[in-house]
């Protein structure tokens, strides 16, 4: 029996770029992202992707406890997408309607923040519940919050988080598991994701310089990106998904890119393509001087006759378990909208002479709009050896 298809119909986001979709839509093609700052930690100021819109939804009554900075990101983007959820709860049922979502924070920062209330005043805060930081809150809060009853789990890989989503929310669908999941992922800026990422040296001082020879480190992000997928035909269809788990070290990729390489040919394969039908690629571009090496000589052995790509962390900061789903939103939206051109690639445009050349995107270029299918993928790599591409057709 052939494995049925499935289609991502509506995107609800929010980061650096803006609040909503009708923010970052013109705020990514414009390459301005007022909420790329300073931020002060404690161990002293770094440079940050914060989300500066108002996060006023707040859980519903039942769901107090819940309530931190993480699960509001996480409200703030379901809430775009409510109408096509409800649609979908109307059509099938609350009990056919997973979510699947990827995180690597969850809510620390609201631990953080009663861990020094509780040095002060001796006693942990009224309003904090350990339920605000579990690493596994985020899909059962989704649930909840949204009142569906399908499976409802967290997926935490550090920076493939959301990435593997797609493919467990895609597994749920083809085995008739669901017939609709919420998918994506949601991460928080904290302490200890920017001090963790400082000791190991990683972090940038200022914007993150992607596949530039001056490249020095990251910008830590945060934000939330949400999709609704289902196997009713829509524009967008996932067409192709690979991962892969190197574990060549905890913390470091492989030089050479064997498990990336591993994972990108997997999705080319299962979407029945070859490279040279790639459009676009989004790349995971964290600006470290390995991960870009690995992923610039990756690129270059696959797309040996090139292929447009670009990093978009300087407009976002890396947003970690947020991450993958935010760089697939923003490949989703220009298959889904013609009005949206590719993602431009911020940086000082002083290539590495030791990297191969890439095809960046540094002007305002669209996807051509064909008689045939146009494909674009979507990379994440993660400590561990953990690796994802996943590949949208329109």
């Amino acid at each position: 029996m052939k494995t049925p298809s499935v289609y991502l119909h509506a995107l609800g986001m929010i980061n650096a770029l803006g609040g909503n979709i009708d923010e970052i839509v013109p705020a990514l093609a414009a390459t301005r992202a007022p909420g790329m700052a300073n931020v002060h930690t404690g161990i002293g100021d770094a440079f940050a992707g914060s989300v500066l819109a108002p996060l006023d939804l707040a859980p519903p009554a039942a769901l107090v406890r819940y309530d931190c900075r993480n699960n509001r990101l996480l409200l703030a983007a379901l809430a775009q997408i409510a109408p096509a959820i409800d649609a979908a709860r109307e059509r099938y049922g609350a009990h056919r309607i997973g979510v699947v979502l990827g995180t690597s924070t969850s809510g620390i920062e609201a631990a953080e923040a009663a861990f020094v209330y509780h040095a002060q005043a001796g006693q942990l805060p009224e309003n904090f519940n350990y339920r605000q930081m579990e690493i596994g809150t985020a899909a059962p809060f989704a649930a909840a919050a949204l009142g569906v009853q399908g499976p409802a789990f967290t997926i935490s890989t550090a920076c493939t988080s959301s990435a593997k989503a797609f493919g467990s929310a895609r597994r749920l669908l083809q085995l008739q598991l669901c017939d609709a999941v919420v998918v994506g992922g949601v991460d928080s800026l904290c302490e200890l994701t920017l001090q963790g990422f400082a000791s190991l040296e990683s972090t940038s001082g200022v914007r993150t310089n992607p596949m530039s020879v001056n490249r020095c480190g990251i910008n830590v992000g945060e934000g939330a990106a949400v999709f609704l997928m289902s196997r009713d035909e829509a524009a967008v269809r996932l067409a192709g998904l690979g991962e892969s788990s190197d574990a060549h070290h905890i913390s470091s990729p492989d030089p050479q890119g064997a498990g990336a390489e591993l994972a990108l040919r997997e999705a080319l394969a299962d979407a029945g393509i070859g490279p040279f039908a790639l459009d676009y690629v989004n790349l995971h571009a964290t600006a470290t001087r390995k991960n870009d090496a690995m992923e610039a000589k990756l690129m270059a052995r696959v797309f040996p006759d090139g292929v447009a790509t670009s990093g978009t962390k300087p407009l976002t900061g890396h947003q970690l378990g947020a991450a993958g789903a935010t760089e697939l939103g923003f490949a989703w939206l220009t298959l889904a909208r013609e009005d949206v051109p590719l993602p431009r690639h911020v940086w000082d445009g002083e290539a590495d002479p030791a990297l191969p050349a890439l095809d960046l995107v540094e002007s305002e270029r669209f996807l051509s709009r064909g008689a045939g299918a146009q494909y674009v993928m979507s990379n994440s790599f993660a400590f561990g050896g953990s690796n994802v591409s996943v590949i949208l057709a329109r």
